[in-house]
């Protein structure tokens, strides 16, 4: 039976702080088959593409990214904040809207020339993903595109990491 996902994803006005709209997965992850079908068709365009890791950044998109590596018959690869990893890291450093920010993989994570898929709960601004996508290509992997469950189309953050190819399944 098919859900309609957009009704498990909660608005909180003004959280975190004045004037942002969030968008809470909470519900969608509460309920089986909001969360198996989300998983399900985050997968499925990339089913036929052979991949050998999937990648997430911290924290929500270890919950995806897991499911998905599990779904895809992949590996899962953790993207963590600076000092979250005991070995030697690739580094990207990357803007925010105050400051900048720092992601950290593992120099031994992933095999050069593997296929790899991205993944998370939220598309915005592109920033996050796309030092995620440098981090990889650090790596040596072929990046066969990301996986989101929500784009915040406003944003535009699908501009930041072309040409790499974009699904998401719910769109604001």
């Amino acid at each position: 039976m098919s859900v309609q996902l957009k009704s498990f994803i909660r608005d909180v006005p003004d959280y975190p702080s004045p004037g942002i709209l969030f968008r809470d997965i909470t519900p969608l992850l509460s309920d089986r088959r909001a969360l198996a079908q989300s998983i399900n068709l985050m997968a499925g365009p990339f089913r036929d593409e052979c991949i050998d890791y999937v990648v997430g950044p911290e924290s929500r998109g270890f919950i995806f990214a897991t499911a998905l590596a599990r779904e895809l018959n992949a590996g899962f690869v953790p993207v963590r904040k600076k000092g979250k990893l005991p070995r030697a890291t690739h580094a990207v450093r990357y803007a925010l809207e105050y400051g900048t920010d720092e992601l950290h993989v593992h120099q031994d994570a992933i095999r050069p020339g593997s296929r790899v898929l991205v993944a998370d709960d939220v598309l915005a601004t592109g920033g996050t993903m796309r030092a995620v996508l440098d981090l990889c290509g650090r790596s040596g992997a072929a990046i066969m595109g990301v996986s989101v469950l929500i784009e915040l189309l406003q944003l535009n953050g699908r501009a930041a990491l072309a040409p790499t190819r974009v699904e998401s399944l719910v769109t604001y």
